[in-house]
């Protein structure tokens, strides 16, 4: 194409332009601000038995619960004397997972011991 010097080259087009008002058709995102709770606690407890003993009690606290040697022993003293004792306090899946290798170890080693997880209210 031949331009002449006295005309004007083609401009780009021009753009669009966004209105400047509202019309009532757009569209308008809230943010809301999510409120999250903390997750459910639950208790790792362990249940008195005649028939585990006692050392091994304190191997699974020490071993499962990374307690030491002195905390194991007063939580297995006070699983002895009043039936039950509070070995942890976890999320819901960690709580399931220490009552699963509680229950392992103590099956594999020929003792009846109990342990179950319980919401923490």
């Amino acid at each position: 194409m031949n331009f002449m010097a006295t005309q004007l080259p083609p401009r780009a087009p021009a753009r669009p332009q966004l209105p400047s008002r509202d019309e009532g058709g757009s569209v308008v995102a809230e943010r809301r601000t999510l409120k999250i709770k903390p997750p459910q606690m639950h208790q790792v407890v362990m249940l008195n038995d005649d028939f585990t003993p006692m050392e091994f009690v304190v191997v699974v606290l020490q071993e499962f619960f990374n307690k030491d040697r002195e905390a194991a022993t007063q939580i297995m003293l006070k699983i002895h004397l009043d039936g039950k004792g509070v070995c942890g306090v976890y999320t819901r899946d960690v709580a399931a997972t220490k009552v699963e290798q509680v229950l392992d170890a103590a099956r594999q080693a020929g003792h009846p011991l109990q342990c179950l997880s319980e919401p923490v209210e």
